[in-house]
């Protein structure tokens, strides 16, 4: 008899969540935050880093400079979080689409070439078509450095003859490096 009284920790005085309130005016157990109070280290301000919109548009530019150190992050990022579907090279011919999945569009497509990065910020926020978001997963800041990498993916696959070093214009068209003008005088072209 004296166990069936016992209120300590088997019946505890508390709201369950989302539970009515005959206490409160409203009738809701959930209270509002305090109005003035400041979330610390989560407010997030900045809408170009955080949604990757300027004026409800997918932004055309990075909210940060993107240094070697942020295209390796994504890069990194990159193969873990989206080349099992992707591919490495960005092609849409991943793992998972080897073994029978439906293909995502290759990110050097015309159309998605033309894409800002805010666009595939977005995607990977919110997610698109077959492909679950990443928000929960992937940071912000990651999320900009994988698209980063995604336009870096895209530049390799066309880049101008131009750009290139010398050496790099040899060996595209075959010849080895370190041959012809600017081998240096009297150097034997290698075999």
């Amino acid at each position: 008899m004296a166990a069936g009284c016992r209120q300590d920790m088997h019946d505890q005085p508390r709201y369950d969540p989302m539970e009515a309130s005959a206490f409160f005016a409203d009738g809701r157990a959930v209270r509002p935050l305090v109005e003035g109070t400041v979330a610390r280290g989560t407010l997030r301000e900045d809408a170009h880093l955080y949604t990757g919109l300027i004026n409800g548009q997918p932004a055309e530019t990075f909210p940060f400079p993107i240094t070697r150190h942020r295209l390796e992050r994504g890069q990194e990022r990159y193969e873990i979080f989206c080349a099992p579907c992707h591919g490495r090279l960005g092609d849409g011919r991943g793992m998972v689409v080897q073994r029978g999945f439906p293909a995502p569009r290759s990110y050097h497509e015309e159309e998605m070439r033309q894409q800002p990065p805010g666009y595939y910020f977005d995607v990977m926020t919110r997610g698109f078509g077959r492909m679950q978001d990443y928000a929960a997963l992937v940071s912000p800041e990651d999320r900009w450095a994988i698209a980063a990498y995604i336009r870096a993916l895209q530049l390799s696959q066309r880049a101008p003859a131009a750009v290139l070093t010398a050496d790099d214009q040899r060996r595209l068209k075959g010849a080895p490096a370190g041959t012809g003008a600017g081998a240096g005088a009297g150097a034997e072209p290698r075999p």
